[in-house]
């Protein structure tokens, strides 16, 4: 006789914080917040708000959270609202506040976690609108593993000429060349960010929630909706009563956050042309959910899937313009046809991927947003992890294919962003330099910051396609050029970064997936010798704890991954034959004084 399976426990958590004599505490507390005598037998939802004034991005979710919260009642549910931070890259960009933005993804994580752990809820759903409260959310559900529903606030409209956020910090350099009136900033300041909603491109946001509906996490078309809309609430309300579904069903969140589901986000990030910023939060959320992910399954899937959409920064178009043509249901059906995704994974809607693709169109005649398989925009990955004698562990470029595929030049070497962005604004930064930004990474910065703004300057000043940026530090979704990021191991560790010398030669070659130092080892073990460990920039506080406990940018930057299943075989062979390199590589002679 076939052995039963017993049915899912609906109140597996909050049993135990409401139930019983002991209790009685708790049921007079919630009392007091709204609950009735009914409620306590219902399953508790919470719902994780990410909502403040603080940004576009997130200034619209409580009115989300509200209409979730009424879905979860609705259904049968009880539900509890609760807010976690967020904080806006677009405002502290360029500043030394972008140093907490990547600080604050684990902030959203642990706290989510923490709230949830105490009030025994028995699933949740996260309302996230900007970069990193998007993993932060994806990190704690998986972390919890309770049924649970990932809901995307949306994205903004485009301004007046099509404007958006990074047209902004384009006009920048083009103001300091010259191209642009002290006016038209003015005006494109003004008018370029219209009123609620992420970031308009393909960026950070709107790529992560792409790969988050890809892997399973949201219910169909939750990505690609505009943040002020009918069919956004309407998602919010579907949501709500699936987070109570789950719950019934007993499906948690690793029941769908599986490698396979991991591997169909970063075959969709890729046909869009997403943003670099994916890599880091990829690894970072399979690292919460015990998958094995290593920067090595990028390029590896990258071979075979092209870029397909021509949406900003690289391209043409913006994120509210494929949500009028379908937003990525149809992109994601192309791509299972084409057997790229694995249609089998499950999803929140608790059917697999293939069955919630089954009604999906196609895009209408004559669009030109997205391409097809015939006539790709790049045939394959335009994300690009490289290796060598500058970065042992791995760097991470984002080459549409527009760039070029190569590039050589002589190094113009910065120990902060501010420094390189004053030097490009000035006019020292020329064609055919390499433009390196050091001491930006994981523990150097601390946190990794963005380098939107030497970015947007140097596509601004015209130099888009004669100079080349590298750094331990990250992009924006933004960023776009010849550009390379998450070099590790990172400069303050010491890394090969460290070791470059103004003037010295650099070649990048996405080909061969290269990224070498042209010095001789015996010339690079003299600077490394002479070499000292800056002081930190912080000794107290958050930016000290996370610079303490984070890990490389190859491991995702996290800050328990000693602890985590995911840094088991592939990720941790890495670090070892970076060590061995390390061993070899020299150090460089002093460390400029931080700006």
């Amino acid at each position: 006789m076939a052995k039963k399976t017993a049915a899912p426990n609906p109140r597996a958590h909050s049993s135990l914080v409401v139930d019983g004599l002991k209790q009685t505490p708790a049921r007079a507390m919630l009392r007091a917040v709204g609950y009735e005598d009914a409620d306590f037998a219902k399953p508790s939802i919470g719902v994780a708000s990410t909502w403040s004034n603080i940004t576009p991005c997130n200034v619209h979710l409580d009115g989300l959270a509200e209409a979730t919260a009424a879905a979860v009642d609705g259904a049968g549910g009880k539900s509890r609202i609760f807010n976690t931070i967020t904080v806006s890259d677009g405002i502290s960009m360029g500043s030394p506040g972008m140093r907490f933005s990547l600080v604050s993804r684990e902030v959203i994580a642990d706290s989510i976690e923490t709230v949830a752990g105490a009030q025994g809820f028995d699933g949740l759903v996260a309302i996230g609108g900007c970069d990193k409260n998007m993993p932060g959310c994806l990190m704690a559900l998986a972390r919890l593993n309770r049924p649970a529903v990932f809901v995307y606030g949306g994205t903004i409209r485009p301004g007046p000429k099509h404007r958006d956020i990074v047209s902004v910090f384009e006009a920048v350099g083009g103001r300091a060349a010259g191209r642009v009136s002290e006016a038209e900033l003015g005006e494109v300041e003004r008018t370029a960010i219209p009123g609620a909603g992420s970031c308009g491109g393909m960026y950070t946001a709107n790529t992560m929630a792409s790969a988050i509906e890809a892997m399973g996490m949201s219910l169909p078309n939750s990505s690609a909706q505009d943040a002020v809309s009918a069919t956004k609430v309407e998602d919010c309300r579907r949501a709500g009563a699936a987070a109570v579904a789950l719950v019934r069903a007993g499906i948690r969140t690793r029941d769908i956050l599986t490698r396979k589901a991991l591997e169909n986000a970063i075959t969709t990030v890729i046909a869009l042309g997403g943003s670099t910023n994916a890599v880091l939060h990829l690894l970072a959320i399979a690292q919460a959910a015990g998958v094995r992910l290593a920067l090595d399954d990028f390029n590896r899937i990258g071979k075979r899937v092209p870029v397909l959409a021509d949406l900003r920064p690289s391209g043409r178009y913006m994120m509210s313009e494929l949500v009028a043509i379908g937003g990525i249901r149809p992109l994601l059906r192309a791509l299972l046809d084409e057997g790229l995704l694995h249609g089998e994974c499950v999803t929140v809607s608790g059917r697999t991927l293939r069955e919630d693709l089954a009604q999906a169109g196609s895009y209408p005649a004559g669009q030109d947003i997205v391409r097809s398989f015939k006539a790709p925009i790049k045939k394959d990955s335009h994300l690009v992890v490289l290796y060598g004698n500058l970065a042992p562990e791995g760097a991470v470029a984002k080459l549409t294919g527009k760039e070029g595929l190569s590039f050589a030049g002589r190094a113009r070497v910065f120990d902060s962003e501010e420094a390189s962005l004053q030097a490009i604004l000035d006019g020292v930064v020329r064609a055919g330099d390499v433009v390196v930004i050091r001491y930006e990474g994981p523990k150097g910065g601390p946190g990794m910051r963005e380098m939107l703004s030497p970015t947007g300057a140097i596509m601004g000043k015209g130099l888009g396609d004669s100079v080349a940026l590298i750094t331990d530090g990250r992009f924006s979704g933004g960023s776009h050029g010849f550009v390379v990021g998450h070099i590790a191991p990172e400069a303050a560790l010491g890394g090969p970064l460290a070791l470059v010398h103004d003037g010295d030669r650099i070649t990048i070659d996405a080909r061969r997936r290269a990224i070498t130092l042209e010095v001789s080892a015996a010339e690079l073990k003299r600077r490394g010798a002479r070499w000292t460990a800056p002081a930190p920039y912080a000794t107290r506080g958050v930016l000290a704890k996370y610079a303490r406990d984070v890990s490389s940018a190859s491991l995702g930057a996290v800050t328990d991954a000693i602890a985590a299943p995911a840094a088991k075989p592939a990720p941790r062979a890495r670090p070892k034959a970076a060590r061995k390199a390390a061993r070899k590589a020299p150090r460089p002679v002093t460390r400029r004084a931080r700006k």
